[in-house]
């Protein structure tokens, strides 16, 4: 059984920092795509940033470029999300996700997914 447990959020001033952790079971990261979406209040959720343990291939979406960086280590089967230069945007709730057919960086969905973990950045 594929599980997904988030941990690090909180609460944090603009222009801080956080790095989140998705713990897993259940499968390989060598065959799946794992990566991390958001929904803010009121809005859909949206995918942040996507690796794929087949080749190493890394996705983000525009908004997030060049601030966040995503990394993985297989050993512990935990997967991060460094997050620096926080904007109030950035603010929502944030999923750990896994998928096989998912093109990371291209198409973002997933079949499975942790319970979230809150981000709120303040101005």
């Amino acid at each position: 059984e594929v599980q997904l447990v988030e941990s690090g959020g909180g609460l944090v001033q603009a222009g801080g920092s956080l790095r989140l952790s998705c713990t897993t079971s259940g499968f390989s990261f060598d065959d799946y795509v794992i990566g991390w979406f958001r929904q803010a209040p009121g809005k859909e959720r949206e995918g942040v940033a996507c690796i794929d343990g087949r080749d190493g291939t890394t996705g983000y979406m525009n908004s997030v470029k060049g601030r966040f960086t995503i990394s993985s280590d297989s050993a512990k089967n935990t997967l991060y999300l460094q997050m620096n230069s926080l904007k109030p945007e950035d603010t929502a709730v944030y999923y750990c996700t896994a998928d096989t057919i998912m093109l990371c960086g291209v198409t973002w969905y997933a079949d499975y997914w942790g319970q979230g973990t809150q981000v709120t950045v303040s101005s």
